[in-house]
């Protein structure tokens, strides 16, 4: 259903068909409004399936919103995955929703989210509103109501705590939205919280949800290769790291189950609870279209079998371009192992150091990435890696101090790889694994990776045709790539160097 709009009768018909079966595939691509009740709620909710005459739907839970409608407290809308249609399209709209998640509007107002993209705050409004159907404003706030709702129902803080926390400039215009979204004050909100729910001051339990099938196993194996000593760990099935949010450092793990992910957050100022909410999701691939994809790969002739044996593969992202773009560069023809051996160096010297928290899980976690100013100013020659990589390392570093390459999904990815390949030493492979992971592109492929080779001859494809294979697999090439990683990974182990992947 990517791409629909609901106003259209034949895809309101779809959306009706997915109400009646209770399909969770299409939570948070869509919500219901039942006009009688005044609520709208997720496809999947358990409730008795309202009259078709009776229903409405969104495409945005801030539109039903702006529609007078308040959430479903029973089946909680707000908390199902996000649309996979933004980062699919990776128009305006889907930019602007992403940053928007990540708090940029709390931050810099519409205006500065409107610099961002590119284009003035009255159009940037108004095209939302036709896309999304709400404006810029109106989606911050559904996020702000989520982010209160979560910490209403997650801590013990006071109230007034809560309302700054979630980006809300008074208490009375928290209880307003509150009472509004929820139909509910806070502290109603608060008696229905889960017993043990409660974590101590800065730290929070979250739910995050996810679209089934969710290969959770195979995510937590590649990120457990390539995990950073310092900033990351994989231990037990769950995956820690250390975050650099807008207001400070934060600590998190994350536990995947079959339908949710559980995120244990330790976090230095609560207002960056939405945005590191947000960075997680993208790390872990959380509002892709598993269906989507399985419908595409396993029914390809090549792909096929092995895409049916790990339905719900996901590509890795990442919580900040910049640390992504690093990993690229340092990575470029040596091992895995050898590009965590020499990010863990640059950790170790340039990173800043963690303060310590009594009771805080941070076992083998003790600094955050160092910041682009910080490797821009570095002498190419002091790196641990050839002369030539170091240079193409600082200038990288220094474009993105500089504004003039910004891996945080602002730009448009054509206009970003393009800019990317304009540093010297960094070549198609780098800038496409970039965005691989930074940006969340769906369809890109890899045709000179090792690890793709080995797949693709696993599969009995020779390399020359290798990119003429791949044209079946659009707009999913970046999930037929974990596929062929995931291939390649039954090879015997090598001895020569390959490019890190």
């Amino acid at each position: 259903m990517a791409g629909m709009q609901v106003s259209r009768v034949a895809d309101t018909e779809r959306c009706y068909r997915a109400v009646q079966s209770r399909d969770r595939r299409f939570d948070g691509v869509f919500y219901t409004a039942v006009r009688t009740t005044g609520i709208y709620c997720r496809p999947s909710c358990p409730a008795r399936t309202p009259h078709r005459s009776s229903v409405a739907f969104f495409v945005s839970a801030a539109a039903a919103q702006v529609a007078g409608y308040r959430a479903c407290r029973r089946c909680l809308p707000d908390a199902t995955p996000g649309s996979p249609d933004w980062d699919v399209r990776a128009d305006t709209a889907g930019r602007a929703m992403r940053l928007i998640n990540d708090g940029v509007v709390e931050r810099d107002g519409v205006a500065g989210l409107a610099r961002r993209v590119g284009y003035t705050p009255r159009h940037l409004s108004r095209l939302l509103s036709e896309e999304v159907g709400a404006g810029p404003l109106a989606i911050a706030r559904a996020r702000r109501a989520q982010t209160a709702r979560t910490l209403v129902e997650t801590t013990a803080l006071p109230m007034a705590d809560i309302a700054f926390a979630a980006g809300f400039s008074s208490v009375r215009q928290f209880n307003a939205t509150m009472a509004e979204v929820y139909a509910c004050t806070p502290t109603a909100l608060r008696a229905r919280r889960r017993p043990g729910g409660i974590a101590s001051p800065g730290h929070l339990r979250i739910r995050l949800g996810v679209r089934r099938p969710f290969d959770g196993a195979e995510l937590m194996q590649f990120l457990a290769t390539r995990a950073v000593p310092g900033i990351e760990t994989v231990v037990g099935g769950t995956y820690s790291r250390t975050l650099t949010l807008p207001h400070g450092p934060a600590v998190v793990h994350l536990t995947p189950g079959d339908d949710a992910v559980e995120c244990a957050l330790e976090a230095a100022d609560l207002r960056d609870v939405g945005a590191a909410v947000e960075r997680c999701r993208r790390l872990l691939d959380l509002d892709s279209d598993p269906a989507a994809v399985g419908a595409l790969l396993e029914a390809d002739p090549l792909l096929g079998a092995t895409a049916r044996q790990r339905p719900g593969l996901r590509v890795p992202g990442h919580v900040d371009g910049l640390e992504v773009a690093v990993r690229a560069v340092v990575g470029q023809q040596i091992s895995v192992a050898g590009a965590r051996t020499v990010l863990a160096r640059v950790v170790a010297t340039y990173g800043t150091a963690l303060e310590q928290e009594p009771g805080a899980r941070r076992e083998g976690l003790g600094s955050t990435f160092p910041d682009a100013a910080t490797l821009a100013a570095l002498d190419p020659e002091a790196l641990p890696m050839p002369r030539s990589r170091g240079r193409a390392l600082v200038a990288l570093c220094a474009a993105v101090a500089a504004g003039e390459i910004p891996l945080d999904r602002s730009l448009p990815r054509g206009e970003v790889r393009r800019r990317l390949l304009a540093v010297p030493g960094v070549g198609p492979w780098t800038a496409d694994y970039i965005l691989l992971r930074a940006l969340g592109d769906p369809d890109v492929f890899l045709p000179t990776d090792v690890g793709v080779r080995h797949g693709l001859s696993n599969l009995g494809v020779a390399v020359a045709a290798a990119e003429d294979a791949s044209q079946a697999w659009r707009p999913w090439r970046s999930y037929a790539l974990m596929h062929l990683w995931a291939l390649a990974a039954r090879r015997p182990a090598r001895t020569t160097p390959r490019r890190s992947s």
